[in-house]
């Protein structure tokens, strides 16, 4: 019986987006932009489904933009965003421990011309809004810090560092990636205080190849790919309709129960702790707060071999970022985490189609690979 728990990674297709995708493919299958019958059908289901998934991020329709994955929205935004702020400085604030969509965005920047001033996480894998304040300066037009992150769990106050760039007079932007957190530790983008939020459909249950990206209304970036005009002229290319529709599906089955959910996750995360840390005395925990993200670590133990252990049991979780190949961590590197530890960690990602039985056969698997591996 597989036992999945690497929803950080992605997270498996729920029914009702299924179901959506389908009818959109079949039924509902016309261009958006057309105008005959078949193309106005695909048209009101395309402003229904943006108008749910704006009502579960907590915006206006307007201000909700469809990319194709939480990746391209966090480049438009950090690229975008800091160039259309060019004439005001030429300063960012990021963190060393971001997503690699969004670090990447800040080398390009960098060859640009630009100044990165990059954070480092606490011990708890959050950065503080006293390193934040610390770092504005006259000429910081962007500001770029991951909300929930993708291989720890940490949360950063977004909310406290939009009130710290507003208390410094600064005009900068800010930019969170909120693909770990939308839908999963309650917040809403009218009240958040950020600028450019970066959302995914793949990690709460709808299908790969659907993002958004809100956009503060008034603020007007560069569109990411030209051509057409959909997206209000902001984002060219016929809408990928069965994906956004099956997104919608998945942001109202996570919102109808949100609660129930984010609490069922919170007790197998604390389950789990307790478990491994009754029988293997050395587990550290990496960071935390999110519900659904718990990056531990057993020194002495290689994170390539407990995975391969587990694996064999049909137990699946990772050791960092899926879309990191090989290395360690930068992510627990820039916390300070010990290198053995870091060598010997693993992430493990909870969803609500986690059950106890996943979680008792991680515990057990991890308890007989201490048993069997730790001192081979």
């Amino acid at each position: 019986m597989e036992h999945y728990l690497d929803n950080a990674a992605t997270t498996r297709v729920c029914d009702e987006a299924a179901e959506a995708a389908v009818r959109a493919m079949t039924v509902t299958y016309g261009n958006p932009s057309s105008t005959h019958a078949s193309g106005r059908n695909a048209r009101a289901l395309l402003d229904s489904s943006r108008k749910r998934i704006a009502s579960a991020l907590g915006c206006g329709q307007s201000e909700l933009v469809f990319t194709s994955c939480g990746t391209e929205s966090d480049n438009w935004a950090v690229i975008a965003g800091t160039e259309s702020m060019r004439r005001k400085g030429l300063h960012v604030i990021s963190s060393e421990a971001e997503h690699d969509a969004v670090r990447k965005s800040l080398d390009e920047l960098e060859r640009r011309g630009f100044e990165i001033t990059r954070l480092k996480p606490d011990p708890s894998g959050s950065v503080s809004i006293d390193s934040l304040r610390s770092a504005l300066r006259p000429d910081t037009v962007l500001v770029s810090l991951m909300l929930v992150n993708n291989e720890t769990g940490s949360v950063t106050d977004i909310s406290a560092a939009a009130r710290a760039i507003k208390d410094a007079g600064s005009s900068a932007l800010l930019h969170t990636d909120a693909v770990q957190a939308f839908l999963k530790v309650p917040f809403r983008a009218a009240s958040l205080g950020a600028d450019l939020i970066s959302i995914s459909g793949h990690k709460i249950h709808a299908p790969k190849g659907i993002g958004a990206l809100y956009i503060r209304k008034g603020l007007r970036l560069k569109p990411y790919i030209i051509g057409g005009g959909q997206e209000d002229g902001r984002r060219a290319g016929t809408e990928a309709l069965p994906q956004i529709a099956a997104f919608a599906a998945a942001c109202d089955a996570a919102a109808a129960q949100f609660e129930e959910y984010s609490q069922r996750m919170y007790g197998f995360r604390d389950e789990i702790i307790r478990s491994v840390s009754s029988s293997v005395p050395s587990v550290t925990i990496n960071g935390g707060g999110a519900p659904h993200i718990l990056n531990i670590s057993l020194p002495g133990l290689k994170s390539e071999v407990l995975m391969n252990y587990l694996e064999a049991r049909e137990i699946y979780v990772s050791k960092s970022s899926a879309c990191k190949k090989g290395g360690r961590s930068h992510v627990l590197e820039a916390m300070g985490v010990d290198p053995r530890s870091i060598d010997g960690s693993i992430r493990i990602g909870l969803s609500r189609y986690t059950t106890g039985e996943d979680v008792t056969a991680l515990c057990e698997g991890i308890r007989e690979a201490w048993k069997s591996l730790a001192h081979s």
